[in-house]
């Protein structure tokens, strides 16, 4: 196949951590005979700098002429340290979301054996967890109607949802279910919010057009606790849009790294693929950020926007073996990969010793070592 894919690295470890995952999809493409044609664009804060707008339409016309998105991360402290910046980086991923329709954000979670040491929760709590977070990402309160009246004073955000919204999101996510272990967690909080009444009673009428999943029901903050206490209840979750960003970087916690963590946008037009960790200004540059979530993400991309589920899978196993053995940057090294079984994981010529399983290895060595797996394997 020929691959289309637009590259937007954005901010802060972004443009590094896309650096990386553009390695793997070369490897994938070598081994199983593909070709991907990568088309550079700006978002974010390099955006707002070069053309005043974080998602300019020449970025636009990129996304819509590409298979696929390969996003980074937007944001920058010159403008989260300005409330009053009328521009902002956030606004280019929104814009985004909305110009290509990408009204549904999935976002799978599930463990390392390697790591569960890793997890700030205790091993038989997080082992074997694996769900699957379906967010709604084109309305609510980040797409409503807000400003500011009584002279600045009084500020208002306005969370607005509609039947036909609630139904396409809901029904991506019974699909998914019926594809995994067919349970499926509504959550909501309508015991207050009108919005979350119409998202229950919409779920209800179409329960029994599903009758292979079970559904239930839990308000987001029980849904928030239950994430952290028997995170394995959970198949898959769907939810409103902010309630799914909050809850979506909780479960994060369960990996034990936010670095881990990649996510798919899918809707109307061309899907979009990132890493959950967002720009991490103070990693910038260093060389220290982990590229694990944003290969993913290419994995990802090859299975959702391509069909390539072979090629997927070869990235998945590339990152497994590289954390099994250790082969990890700074946030995950600390007492990782060093048995005698998960140094046997990694293809020959590709396998740290014991003693650099236990030290932090930068970036790019991670995509190098990955990439190397890819083709060895």
């Amino acid at each position: 196949m020929e691959l289309k894919i637009a590259k937007l690295p954005g901010d802060g470890i972004g443009p590094e951590v896309i650096e990386q995952a553009v390695k793997a999809i070369d490897a994938v493409c070598s081994k199983f005979g593909h070709k991907a044609e990568y088309t550079f664009a700006y978002v974010g804060a390099c955006a707002i700098d070069k053309f005043g707008d974080p998602y300019p339409d020449v970025t636009h016309q990129v996304c819509m002429n590409s298979d696929a998105v390969l996003f980074g991360a937007v944001g920058d402290p010159k403008y989260d340290n300005d409330p009053t910046a009328p521009v902002r980086p956030e606004q280019g991923l929104l814009a985004i979301r909305k110009k290509l329709g990408l009204y549904a954000n999935l976002r799978p979670v599930e463990t390392f054996k390697s790591l569960i040491d890793k997890s700030p929760l205790k091993n038989e709590i997080v082992d074997g967890v694996d769900f699957l977070c379906v967010r709604e990402l084109t309305g609510g309160m980040y797409f409503g109607e807000k400003g500011r009246r009584d002279g600045g004073n009084t500020a208002f955000d306005t969370n607005v949802y509609s039947r036909p919204e609630v139904e396409r999101i809901l029904k991506l996510a019974f699909q998914y279910a019926l594809r995994r272990r067919r349970h499926l967690t509504v959550v909501d909080k309508a015991n207050v919010l009108e919005t979350s009444r119409l998202w229950r009673q919409i779920a209800q009428e179409m329960s029994p057009d599903y009758p292979d999943v079970t559904v239930d029901y839990m308000y987001v903050d029980n849904a928030s606790m239950q994430l952290i206490r028997c995170p394995k209840h959970f198949d898959v979750l769907v939810t409103e849009n902010t309630f799914g960003d909050i809850l979506t970087d909780e479960a994060s916690c369960i990996t034990g790294s936010m670095g881990l963590l990649a996510s798919a946008s899918v809707g109307l037009h061309t899907s979009l693929f990132e890493p959950i960790h967002g720009s991490y200004p103070q990693a910038a540059g260093k060389n220290i950020a982990n590229p694990l979530a944003a290969i993913l993400s290419a994995a990802m991309m090859f299975e959702y926007a391509f069909g390539l589920k072979k090629e997927g899978r070869a990235i998945r196993d590339a990152v497994t073996a590289s954390i099994s053995v250790g082969f990890v940057t700074e946030d995950l090294a600390a007492g990782a990969g060093t048995s005698a079984a998960a140094q046997s994981a990694a293809p020959s010529g590709a396998s740290a010793s014991n003693d650099s399983a236990q030290a932090a290895h930068s970036t790019s060595e991670v995509g190098d070592w990955i990439a190397s797996f890819i083709r060895k394997s």
